[in-house]
Parts: structure tokens; C-alpha cells; sequence
């Protein structure tokens, strides 16, 4: 047990002193070629951070586990949409536009809606092959 705590400690460390080098990096990059560093930002951060996920969900998607891939993009969208949406509505107010609150929202529970009467169905049917 102990040996476990001391590599994810390890593990969080080496995890934390990457991604400031990789933040660090990236802006360094930014200035070399003179690119606004929101573009940076929007562009080569958003691929880095999500890349570990894009590699997960592919691994898993060639291995036939689908349960894998479906749930890394509904964890990622639930921990973007709760904990940085959240994390943000406490820290300050958050100006809602209507378009975000007449269309946006709406196709998000849409969205979600699908995904779980999809979710049911596929449950259903496995459960009907397996019986006959």
C-alpha cells in the first residue's frame, strides 16, 4: 500500500510538472511565431489535453470494448459541463445568452436523451440475444 501511494504521488507530480511544461511550451511557441496565445490556447492545448482521451477511446474502439469510448465522452462532457461550468458560476456571476439558453441546452439534453434511450436499446437487445 505504501509502495502505491508513492508512485501516484509520483504520478501526480510528474502529471503536474508536465502539463506546465507543456503550457510553458506552448507559449514560448506562440511568441516564436508571433500567434495571439488564445489561438495557442484554443488550439494546441485543447488537442493536448484531449489527446490522452482521443488515444483511450481509439484503443478501445479497436479492441470492440465500446462501453469504454462512450463512457469517456460522456465522463469528459460531465466533468467540463459540472466541475469548470461549476467551479466558474462560484467563483463569479455567469451571463447566459439566449441563444445558449433556446438552443444550446435544449440539443445538450437532446443529445443526452439519445444517448440513453441508445443505451437502453443496445441493453435490450443484448439481453434478448442472450436469451435466445
Amino acid at each position: 500500500m505504501i509502495y502505491s501511494l508513492i508512485v501516484l504521488t509520483a504520478g501526480f507530480f510528474v502529471l503536474v510538472k508536465g502539463a506546465d511544461w507543456f503550457v510553458d511550451g506552448a507559449s514560448s511557441l506562440a511568441s516564436i511565431f508571433h500567434v495571439s496565445q488564445l489561438v495557442i490556447g484554443l488550439t494546441i492545448c485543447a488537442m493536448g489535453t484531449s489527446l490522452p482521451e482521443a488515444a483511450v477511446s481509439l484503443v478501445a474502439g479497436l479492441k470492440g470494448n465500446s462501453g469504454i469510448t462512450i463512457g469517456n465522452v460522456v465522463g469528459s462532457n460531465i466533468l467540463n459541463i459540472l466541475i469548470v461550468l461549476g467551479m466558474s458560476a462560484l467563483i463569479t456571476k455567469i451571463k447566459i445568452e439566449k441563444s445558449t439558453l433556446f438552443i444550446e441546452i435544449p440539443y445538450m439534453l437532446l443529445s443526452s436523451l439519445v444517448l440513453l434511450v441508445m443505451g437502453k436499446v443496445n441493453k435490450l437487445y443484448r439481453f434478448k440475444k442472450d436469451l435466445f
